[in-house]
């Protein structure tokens, strides 16, 4: 097994998982692991990476941040189809369907509390939650080792404060405006 190959089968799920976290759409996040292990193909014609974790990371993070007026726009849209199909849907006595809409609101309040965290606040989360040590998420976000530990406790105390204030704001099923 080639470099190549080895570095995909031991990255290529991780990263993925990370991607879709952070990006919110799996078909996007296979788009940017896919153009991370392209450059990776050409980095290691030159030689070896010196920390192979890291730099994947580092990379993808980067053609993130690099394509994230387009990732607004397809949030965007995602959204407006979202708030349709919610529009579109009839409320029915079963409480399957019950439960099924309040855990896809809980998950729409944690992925707007996770997008309200700054990028590198969001990144170093889900790059934790990816298994990634503090060496490692120091390297793929450039911030010194000592950092890290302040920068996963902030993000972790900011997306507690911002999840409560929004389950504050979201309106429970039968509180609708009747103003309408």
């Amino acid at each position: 097994m080639d470099d190549t190959e080895r570095l995909f089968r031991t990255y290529h799920a991780p990263l993925v998982r990370y991607l879709t976290r952070r990006l919110g759409d799996r078909d996007w996040a296979d788009e940017v692991a896919q153009e991370t292990f392209l450059r990776a193909l050409r980095q290691l014609k030159q030689g070896p990476l010196a920390s192979e974790r890291s730099w994947v990371f580092a990379v993808a993070t980067n053609l993130v941040r690099d394509d994230a007026r387009k990732a607004a726009r397809q949030r965007r849209h995602l959204e407006l189809l979202r708030s349709e199909t919610r529009d579109e849907v009839v409320p029915a006595p079963d409480t399957a369907l019950e439960q099924q809409q309040e855990r896809a609101k809980q998950q729409a309040i944690a992925r707007r509390a996770l997008e309200a965290l700054t990028d590198r606040d969001r990144s170093a989360l889900l790059m934790r939650e990816e298994g990634l040590d503090y060496h490692e998420i120091a390297a793929a976000l450039d911030v010194a080792f000592g950092s890290v530990g302040t920068t996963l406790a902030r993000a972790r105390r900011r997306l507690i404060e911002v999840y409560e204030a929004l389950q504050r704001e979201t309106p429970s099923d039968g509180a609708h405006d009747a103003a309408s």
